[in-house]
């Protein structure tokens, strides 16, 4: 079967293939920034949802069942109050991603990501000088929409900005953002312990730095080309695309093909939801949704948002469980500086099936190690090790596939004119799930114990063989030409044919 790409060396496909400028690698860097409020978010409500003075202020009754002896340690932390102050995140984020399609052909890319950052900053007031938990939420819920917005413009501006070639290197730069973010704010969390009562607000309170980072490096980067053309202003389209293309680009040539293909694309039209529904773009709304939704599917939700609660749980003290969050945030991190370097090389494929099958592997150990472990013992310190060294084994996998090629594939198969609304569906795929799984997952857990790791590699099994069967090679293809994977696939080729007749 025919699934790779075929266009590697055929010397047509040449548009947006240009040098790597320092121009480009300085906006793709300030547009991906924005990875840092998402990541910072995940690494410190896990890490505040463990500390006692904020649980005693907003989650009394989890600090009794910390304190009964007679408590399955399963179930310390099974609250479902406790769960939404982590999953109002995500909901407010479905909303905001499903909105932003529609906001970011009117404001662009840039525009999007700048009024992210403001409603990111007043959500983080919020919550740092939040009295009572119904501020907690509200606050919560407008960092939410932010980096919905942010998430939704930051892969789609990667995507558009970098040339062909270097289109994956470039692109993991959000998730690799998002794993800085998630590094500093289990290392905050952890300064913060000896805070006691104000520690916890100044963990929340210091997301208004990555905040402010995305925001200001928004207002000194040109918006991307394809934006521009858009909205009719092919003169700045010109000055972006000589910007980031370098002075040797023919900027005329890839202009005027962009200006085609979009112009075409609008001759249709087609409202892009209801133009996302016809059966030539079967294939892209099918994997983006699918992508999107298995991502989470793999369990790296128990590692990045719990993973300071499952060591608590598992007997650790609060400075070790929060030790043990960092350690996972640098293996996460350094797995995603990998893919940076692997992806335009080794291609998108590789990576899915061979961080899959590691996941796998991990997820069925840690479960097999907590079997072993007698229910009615009290965790020990070795257990929790091995568990750690295995969560290592998921954070690094998750790091250089399911992490960056979540953002990185949908909006490299989505046409110009549909990826907006394109990467809006993914973002709020991945929301909701993320949700469902967060508000959930404690409670699975007091529940399944440790099959909820064989749950989850039983479901890592099944996005692994969706990944390797339906999912195309896009290494190296420019985005002009990449609808036509599609006929070389050995599935999705069918729907070729009937691209003529649906239109």
């Amino acid at each position: 079967m025919t699934t790779g790409s075929v266009f590697e060396n055929d010397s047509t496909y040449r548009s947006g293939d240009g040098t790597l400028t320092l121009s480009v690698v300085i906006i793709c860097i300030s547009a991906a920034s924005a990875g840092l409020t998402f990541g910072y978010d995940v690494g410190v409500s896990g890490g505040v949802t463990t500390m006692p003075p904020f649980l005693k202020k907003f989650f009394p009754s989890v600090l009794h069942k910390m304190a009964s002896t007679k408590q399955d340690e399963y179930c310390m932390f099974d609250s479902q109050i406790l769960t939404l102050f982590t999953s109002s995140f995500y909901i407010a984020g479905l909303v905001s991603s499903l909105i932003a399609g529609r906001v970011v052909t009117i404001i662009g890319r840039k525009g999007i990501l700048i009024l992210g950052g403001v409603i990111f900053l007043i959500g983080t007031a919020l919550n740092a000088f939040a009295l009572n938990i119904e501020m907690l939420i509200v606050g919560r819920l407008l960092l939410g929409f932010g980096v919905g917005f942010a998430n939704q413009a930051a892969p789609i501006y990667l995507t558009e900005m970098a040339p062909s070639r270097w289109r994956g290197t470039l692109n993991t730069a959000f998730q690799t953002f998002l794993c800085i973010g998630v590094v500093l704010a289990t290392l905050i969390n952890f300064a913060s312990i000896p805070y006691g009562d104000k520690g916890w607000r100044i963990a929340l309170g210091c997301a208004a730095v990555p905040g402010i980072i995305m925001t200001v490096a928004a207002l000194f980067i040109p918006d991307t080309p394809r934006s521009l053309i858009q909205r009719g202003k092919i003169t700045e389209a010109r000055k972006s695309l000589g910007k980031v293309r370098g002075s040797k680009a023919n900027v005329e040539g890839e202009l005027n093909e962009l200006v085609s293909s979009i112009n075409a694309n609008k001759a249709e039209d087609q409202e892009p939801f209801k133009k996302l529904l016809k059966l030539r773009y079967r294939p892209h709304l099918v994997l983006t949704v699918g992508i999107a939704f298995f991502q989470q599917l793999t369990g790296v939700g128990m590692v990045a948002f719990y993973a300071p609660v499952l060591f608590r749980s598992m007997g650790s003290g609060m400075k070790t469980a929060l030790m043990g969050a960092v350690i996972l945030g640098v293996i996460n991190l350094g797995s995603t500086l990998v893919a940076a370097f692997v992806a335009d090389k080794i291609g998108r494929r590789f990576l899915f099936l061979q961080g899959g099958i590691q996941i796998i592997f991990a997820e069925v150990a840690i479960a097999v190690v907590l079997a072993l472990q007698k229910e009615h013992e009290h965790f020990t310190s070795h257990t929790a090790t091995i568990i750690l060294v295995f969560m290592c084994f998921i954070a690094a996998a998750f790091g250089w596939s399911w992490g960056p090629l979540t953002w990185m594939v949908p909006s490299e198969i989505l046409p110009t004119e549909l990826r907006p609304t394109g990467q809006g569906i993914c973002v709020a795929t991945t929301f909701i799930v993320t949700f469902i799984l967060a508000q959930l997952s404690l409670t699975m857990l007091c529940h399944l114990k440790y099959g909820i790791f064989l749950l989850y590699a039983a479901l890592t099994i099944i996005m692994t063989l969706f990944t390797g069967l339906f999912v195309p090679e896009t290494k190296g293809i420019p985005l002009e030409f990449m609808d036509d994977i599609w006929e070389h696939h050995w599935y999705w080729r069918r729907y070729v044919p009937t691209c003529v007749d649906v239109v």
